[in-house]
């Protein structure tokens, strides 16, 4: 049954093997990589800002350390919700992915197995994120509420540790697109004038 409808479906695709122009799951995963690097970043500033309170001051820069554990939080929350949409959006279009079967990556990987370990890569960081965003949680309303510095030091290091896993998981996404020619509109039509006069796609 879904075999076919993904067959009915790629009878409506368009050159880069997608059913719209431009492929959503790489916008998003920068929405996603932004918004996290952005939470954990503000609440490093946070914890240290005893030691930046100076250069603040100096450059005349209003600023209070409550404000910089609020975007963390805030912008924590942000990417809980639009990672569910990225990895979301990731499955769909890897479904209709069409990789060239006979290349293998930089990392010695065939492009089914770097669209696997792709998958479970996005789904492990969907489950890091959402964990994340509860554990802050409870620190930013139970536990250190009354606290000057509302994160823990695990929990800092928890975030430089899902940085690690995020480049790793990145790298193989990058893979997928630039070794593999998924949904990369140039590398289809390359593939497809083998066997095709390029001016007839083109028309």
């Amino acid at each position: 049954m879904i075999a076919t409808l993904i067959d009915q479906l790629h009878g409506q695709l368009g050159l880069n093997g997608l059913p719209y122009s431009i492929p959503i799951h790489p916008n998003l995963v920068h929405m996603t990589l932004g918004l996290f690097i952005v939470a954990i970043g503000f609440d490093i500033v946070g914890v240290f800002f005893v030691l930046e309170k100076p250069l603040f001051k100096f450059l005349a820069i209003p600023a209070s350390r409550s404000n910089f554990f609020d975007v963390g939080w805030y912008n924590m929350v942000a990417a809980s919700i639009i990672t569910f949409f990225t990895v979301g959006a990731g499955f769909y279009e890897i479904l209709l992915a069409t990789p060239d079967e006979n290349v293998k990556s930089a990392w010695g990987l065939q492009a089914m197995e770097t669209m696997i370990w792709h998958g479970v890569g996005g789904v492990l960081l969907l489950a890091l994120i959402v964990g994340m965003t509860v554990w802050r949680g409870f620190q930013r309303f139970l536990w250190r509420k009354d606290m000057g510095q509302q994160v823990q030091w695990s929990y800092l290091l928890a975030g430089l540790v899902i940085f690690a896993i995020m480049f790793v998981h990145g790298t193989l996404g990058a893979q997928l697109a630039s070794e593999f020619g998924v949904h990369i509109t140039a590398d289809r039509l390359l593939r497809l004038s083998k066997n095709v006069d390029l001016n007839q796609l083109l028309k």
